[in-house]
């Protein structure tokens, strides 16, 4: 009489069940794959479809559509008006005001005689003063465009975060300088907080010569002192450069505005800040630099920075979604994207 091995089936079924097993893994797998590979490709063929209409659109002469910018700039002076609440003033911000900080809402900022007093009486900038204006981004976009002397050509011009314009970089992005912001983590990171030499610090800023310095000192709590000693380094070294700080209603009014067009971020970036700010106290604003993809419009691979490659921190602009802005605001008449080489004057 022939007898069955008890653990025969046992055997099969650990079998099977290891084969089971792997058949899903892998399914699992494969349909992950398909699904990164889908959204990639669907990121691909947006973003390929983007580039062909701003090309097509770039074909185009572009022309200012006064009707359409008139009526944006409206919907900016009721929303965040720039020419009265751009900095904080001594005007809309007296003496005793108990300051609310733009993120650290519970925060306060009581402000007595010495910081008022480093206050503007009022903004130093009316609606539509200046006829030409460039905000320049520090987009790799920059790299190789020789749009330097455009840039200088404008009436006023905005820069961000202490850019580099060395002569190594002035035929792309030009010298002129009537504004640049300075983010207080490079102060931090860059200078030491000031807390230690300050002639460095000092000598970076005299590269922008009598631009104006423009800081988010009531951003957060972390920002106050830091911002505030930028102007007690420059009073030290005598430099006749004005030191503005962002009013924080302001930043609050504008991150509101784009917020309900789709800008989607912890915090829009400054350069969107000062795009906003230029579309009322400009006539007409031309942007350089703003391009946020790893590919200009002709396909060819760029820098992330026309300076460095340094990738930024993820998930806190939503530059793509700023851009197409832009775009869409290019396309409407209402502002100038330059994505490609300048031939000026």
């Amino acid at each position: 009489m022939r007898y069955a091995d008890p653990s025969a089936n046992r055997d099969l079924l650990g079998n099977r069940t290891l084969l089971f097993i792997f058949i899903c893994a892998f399914a699992l797998v494969t349909l992950l794959q398909q699904i990164l590979y889908g959204r990639n490709y669907i990121k691909r063929v947006k973003q390929s479809e983007l580039f062909d209409r701003w090309r097509s659109l770039q074909m185009c002469k572009w022309a200012m559509n006064i009707s359409e910018a008139n009526q944006f700039k409206s919907t900016l002076s009721r929303c965040c008006n720039a020419p009265s609440f751009l900095f904080t003033t001594q005007k809309n911000t007296p003496l005793g005001t108990k300051l609310k900080y733009e993120v650290d809402t519970s925060g306060i900022y009581h402000i007595n005689q010495e910081i008022f007093r480093m206050f503007p009486k009022d903004m130093p900038y009316y609606r539509s003063q200046f006829k030409k204006c460039a905000v320049v981004g520090n987009g790799g976009i920059l790299k190789n465009s020789r749009c330097g002397r455009e840039i200088n050509s404008a009436d006023f011009v905005f820069r961000c975060n202490l850019p580099p314009i060395s002569e190594k970089y002035t035929m792309d992005v030009g010298v002129k300088t009537d504004v640049v912001t300075v983010n207080p983590s490079i102060i931090t990171e860059r200078f030491h907080k000031l807390e230690k030499w300050r002639r460095p610090f000092y000598r970076v800023l005299q590269v922008y010569e009598n631009a104006s310095v423009l800081l988010p000192a009531f951003y957060n709590t972390r920002n106050t002192d830091v911002s505030i000693r930028v102007k007690y380094v420059l009073d030290d070294f005598q430099s006749p450069q004005a030191v503005y700080y962002f009013h924080p209603q302001y930043l609050v009014n504008v991150s509101r505005y784009w917020l309900s067009l789709g800008v989607r971020a912890k915090r829009i970036s400054t350069g969107l800040i000062l795009v906003t700010a230029a579309l009322e106290l400009c006539e007409e604003v031309h942007l350089f630099g703003f391009w946020a993809f790893p590919m200009n419009p002709s396909g060819l691979y760029i820098t992330h920075h026309y300076y460095d490659n340094v990738k930024p921190r993820p998930g806190f602009h939503a530059m793509p979604s700023e851009i197409f802005n832009f775009l869409h605001l290019h396309s409407r008449g209402i502002l100038r994207v330059h994505t490609g080489t300048c031939s000026c004057c």
